[in-house]
């Protein structure tokens, strides 16, 4: 799968890609990242990218156009594509999501703003599909967007090694623990639940669908 960023600041997310679970994904070519600065795509000589706000307000607003030609290199000679437009009203991202998007999609753009946002026409010359990854706003899309390449990433066979790794394939806790059984800090000893210690798959699976009580 590949992933198509839109983004003013790509070395922002360059570092995460590049570790551990994405990382590998990429050098085994299950995943490939391509980033696509918008300021690349201008046309004039200060590569200017954004301008005031009509109708008055704070901050700056990124320019339609440069952002849609950088749009349109990443789509040129696409098919099965998609368009992600991050905003905080967009539509709620979860795991049905992801698994949706990386079992249909080949191509994936995500745009990613900055400053007040984005011009809105940019939705209007591309089909995009408006995502948030929370009832929050934040300084930029790049955090988004590294949300939804983990998350998309982890729905592709073989980025995981091993399909079990998929949480939500199987009974698993939000609660995990390891050796050693028993440690003891300021004279007081902390353990393993005792049923995880009873091979007891049934009663495990139990514990953990019951919340970890």
């Amino acid at each position: 799968m590949n992933f198509h960023i839109i983004s003013l600041f790509p070395n922002s997310m360059s570092s995460y890609i590049k570790e551990s679970i994405i990382g590998r994904a990429i050098k085994d070519k299950k995943i490939r990242v391509k980033f696509y600065n918008p300021r690349d795509f201008t046309r004039d000589k200060w590569r200017r990218i954004d301008q005031k706000p009509y109708g008055g307000g704070p901050g700056m607003v990124i320019q339609a156009e440069p952002v849609i030609r950088a749009i349109s290199k990443a789509i040129a000679r696409k098919n099965k594509y998609k368009i992600v437009f991050l905003s905080p009203g967009g539509k709620q991202f979860d795991t049905k999501t992801a698994r949706q998007i990386a079992q249909s999609i080949k191509d994936l753009v995500i745009i990613a703003g900055r400053y007040e946002g984005i011009d809105e026409r940019v939705n209007k010359v591309f089909k995009t599909e408006k995502i948030s990854v929370g009832p929050y706003v934040l300084t930029g899309g790049e955090l988004p967007a590294l949300i939804l390449v983990d998350s998309i990433s982890r729905q592709i066979e073989g980025v995981l090694g091993n399909d079990l790794s998929l949480e939500e394939r199987r009974i698993s806790s939000n609660k995990v623990y390891t050796r050693p059984e028993i440690f003891k800090i300021k004279d007081k000893n902390y353990r393993v639940p005792k049923v995880l210690l009873s091979g007891d798959h049934k009663k495990i699976n139990m514990w953990k669908n019951a919340g970890n009580k």
